[in-house]
């Protein structure tokens, strides 16, 4: 299967100690079906809100770190909040979003519960939170500091200029110029140009 339901007991692996206190009221206050996936490429978490008699529905990558998870499920969670306070019209990640997340995520940093470098910048994003994680830049490479690392991967940043690597699906590039938020790389043999986010993954050749 490609997710499954864990038991409260289990989910404290999954986040960092001193968490489960905090997020447990959350998740049984309003019912929250709680799934771990497996590691998906395009999303981290989601959530869905209550339909036909089921309860809302929150999944989170099983893969992540800690600090990872804990960021994650806070985020789906202040969808729900949202959706609750507000109702099913609003943006996604809209201003009720933002101010919904930034009080969830302010609560949780009053804890200490993540280590000073993941505080300071979940701090700095606290007045515009992004729609995902991955979409701020220093909070994911402060986070990859915690991952643990496949051998002979890295990012494309960590590649140095000139050098080449490949791909999961086998494609060899050669690791370009910085641009402004993005790297240009070169597909060999086919010469064809691509621009590859800075933290995206790969494996050294």
């Amino acid at each position: 299967m490609a997710a499954q339901q864990h038991s409260f007991e289990a989910l404290k692996r999954y986040l960092p100690p001193g968490s489960f206190e905090l997020v447990m009221p959350l998740i049984l206050d309003h019912k929250v079906h709680l799934v771990i996936s497996r590691e998906r490429q395009t999303k981290l978490g989601d959530f869905r809100h209550a339909f036909r008699g089921n309860n809302h529905r929150i999944s989170v990558n099983g893969n992540l770190n800690t600090y990872a998870f804990l960021i994650t499920l806070l985020h789906e969670l202040a969808h729900l909040l949202a959706y609750q306070r507000y109702g099913h019209r609003i943006q996604p990640h809209g201003k009720e979003w933002k101010h919904t997340y930034s009080q969830v995520l302010a609560h949780f940093l009053q804890a200490t519960i993540f280590p000073p470098d993941v505080a300071a910048e979940l701090q700095a994003m606290l007045h515009n939170p992004a729609a995902s994680s991955s979409a701020e830049d220093g909070l994911q490479r402060v986070l990859r500091r915690y991952d643990v690392r496949k051998p002979g991967m890295l990012t494309v940043e960590e590649v140095a200029p000139g050098q080449v690597f490949r791909l999961a699906d086998g494609r060899k590039f050669i690791r370009g110029e910085q641009l402004r938020k993005r790297i240009k790389c070169i597909e060999m043999p086919a010469n064809k140009v691509y621009l590859f986010h800075p933290l995206y993954e790969v494996q050294a050749v």
